[in-house]
């Protein structure tokens, strides 16, 4: 996320920080002026003036626009171009058009450590899961050094975070609760007209039959699904179409469906475990004094570890990476006795500053990008 941000400060350090130059353009394609002509005209007029560097910003809100972006990347080969978008799925969908042209990124969510980056201006290092792993004591107090060097202390730091330092748009919005209003009417958007747009076969009944199982996750997350159960609830005749809308509704980023671990085909299995995608999205469904802590933290810890790793649920612990590592997560409170027997197996904990051993702080993993 924060990809226009981002986007707009890759184009002016190409040119030397100067707003002014004649080489770069960025584009909101959903401007309304930018209606009164088509992105080849736009890229054409821009290219023939000296343009190198051009970025169409919101791209998936105009019609069939990975045809003429395709036609542009065709038509002048010298030109640079940056397109994006805020719905995911469409990019997917529109970049098949595009193979062998265009690289698609995706962004994910601001990490922790890029949330105390934003907030604080500070640079924090990026760690990889086994430094993590092996050396977390000396890491978390580097961590806990340069905030303190801000006043600030890592814990109440990271509970900001898991309730609204996911998405950055934070900073446009007067308040935390107005900010929840705007991630779930996004959740509704992205439901009822991405997921549609995706989809066509898409009817309004079973738009409607998306949003009541998505509402069922909600409230029960983490969810051990009863496929049986859940399809006569949401009234849908076999168990295959339940199992395309649990998929219609992970790729939309709504929800995150584990599996058990030594799986192959997970198509063939129901997923042994449902959360919703991320923490912020759980605080803006179910107010705070509703929240369950120790969803909070499974929900956090599946979320970033899945950037990168596989995550799958084992037969004892609560988490398994690479199918090498098993993780317990919960308070300070929290024991071994699930998984003392296990190898290479890790007590993850929200409310400690820094651990010892195989006990290491929850908040550290926010730094594995």
């Amino acid at each position: 996320m924060g990809k226009s941000t981002a986007i707009i400060q890759y184009m002016i350090s190409r040119v030397a920080n100067d707003l002014l130059s004649e080489r770069i353009l960025y584009i909101p394609v959903d401007h309304f002026i930018v209606a009164q002509r088509s992105l080849f005209e736009i890229a054409e007029a821009f290219y023939q003036y000296g343009g190198e560097l051009l970025c169409f910003d919101e791209i998936h809100k105009y019609p069939a626009w990975s045809k003429e972006l395709k036609s542009i990347y065709d038509s002048f080969t010298n030109l640079k171009i940056i397109a994006s978008g805020s719905s995911a799925m469409e990019i997917e969908k529109g970049s098949h058009d595009l193979s062998r042209r265009a690289i698609v990124y995706r962004m994910a969510g601001l990490s922790f450590r890029e949330f105390l980056e934003l907030s604080h201006g500070i640079e924090l290092p990026e760690l990889s899961l086994a430094s993590i792993l092996n050396h977390h004591e000396k890491l978390a107090f580097q961590v806990i050094d340069q905030l303190s060097a801000k006043g600030k202390k890592i814990l109440p730091e990271f509970r900001d975070y898991l309730k609204h330092g996911y998405f950055p748009f934070i900073q446009e919005y007067q308040s935390e609760s107005i900010y929840f209003i705007a991630l779930e009417q996004g959740l509704h958007t992205t439901i009822e007209s991405d997921l549609l747009s995706i989809y066509p076969g898409l009817t309004g009944a079973s738009i409607n039959k998306l949003k009541k199982l998505f509402s069922i996750i909600a409230e029960s997350a983490p969810m051990i699904p009863d496929m049986k159960r859940l399809k006569n609830i949401i009234e849908v005749g076999d168990e295959r179409t339940l199992k395309n809308y649990l998929k219609y509704l992970e790729d939309a980023k709504v929800i995150s469906c584990l599996y058990k671990s030594g799986k192959g085909l997970k198509s063939l299995e129901k997923p042994a475990k449902i959360y919703l995608n991320n923490t912020n999205q759980a605080y803006a469904i179910c107010p705070e004094q509703n929240a369950n802590i120790g969803t909070i933290r499974e929900i956090f810890f599946s979320n970033i570890l899945m950037e990168g790793n596989r995550v799958t649920i084992p037969l004892k612990g609560d988490f398994r990476v690479n199918e090498r590592y098993v993780f317990e997560v919960g308070g300070k409170g929290k024991s071994f006795t699930q998984i003392k027997d296990i190898p290479e197996s890790y007590l993850a904990l929200g409310d400690i500053e820094t651990g010892v051993a195989n006990k290491i702080p929850l908040w550290l993993f926010g730094f594995l990008y």
